[in-house]
């Protein structure tokens, strides 16, 4: 199947695109473009690896289903463009953060932070209307990858569904952080405190990685 992703993703994860989950995944993913709103908008669905390619990953931050009202997803795990209000959890790790002012993931992701969604699309107004359909087994594929042809990335895991999705990381060849998730209804039990960002940036530093400005 002909997959419009970065080359070096489409590389690493041809195999996947030839399953036969897949294609059922794609035959959904059409239809729902066709009979409704669906977010992001399709030309974004792989905007994460589009923005990272495979061999720039530095730091991988898992989040689960993107926004599903107008104009917030756009392919980025937690961010939104601007203009738009921003999303309790972003207010958060802008919070832990301590600059003030909400951090621009785009430049993130330009600079090897993976910030990749378990499922990449969603209708509109409806959470998690597109989960069990195959995403989560496209994006289990792409930390196993990442897992196993990579060494020495940092994973940003936040809350137990991230920590259940990146229980197959290997904890010797790369460094695993965990908290709780930074949303309103969690960030006060172990986000706000967990140094996710310093900590990343040590570990780089001390692997001779360059660090990412946050």
């Amino acid at each position: 199947m002909d997959v419009k992703i970065e080359e070096s993703w489409k590389r690493e994860l041809s195999g996947e695109f030839e399953k036969p989950y897949f294609s059922e995944l794609a035959a959904f993913v059409r239809g729902e473009y066709a009979s409704g709103a669906v977010y992001p908008p399709a030309k974004f669905i792989f905007h994460a690896f589009d923005r990272t390619p495979f061999d720039k990953v530095k730091v991988v931050i898992l989040g689960q289903d993107p926004y599903h009202e107008p104009g917030q997803a756009q392919g980025l795990a937690f961010y939104v463009p601007p203009g738009i209000r921003t999303p309790p959890s972003l207010v958060n790790i802008a919070k832990e953060l301590g600059k003030g002012a909400v951090p621009d993931l785009l430049r993130w992701a330009d600079q090897g932070v993976l910030l990749l969604n378990a499922t990449l699309t969603v209708a509109a107004h409806r959470a998690g209307s597109h989960q069990g359909r195959g995403w989560e087994t496209f994006t289990d594929a792409v930390v196993k990858t990442l897992n196993e042809r990579r060494d020495g990335l940092v994973f940003l895991l936040w809350g137990a569904y991230a920590r259940r999705k990146g229980a197959i990381i290997d904890r010797g060849r790369h460094c695993v952080i965990e908290s709780a998730h930074p949303s309103p209804l969690s960030a006060h039990n172990g986000f706000f405190g967990s140094r996710p960002f310093a900590r990343a940036n040590e570990y780089l530093a001390a692997n001779g990685l360059g660090q990412i400005d946050w």
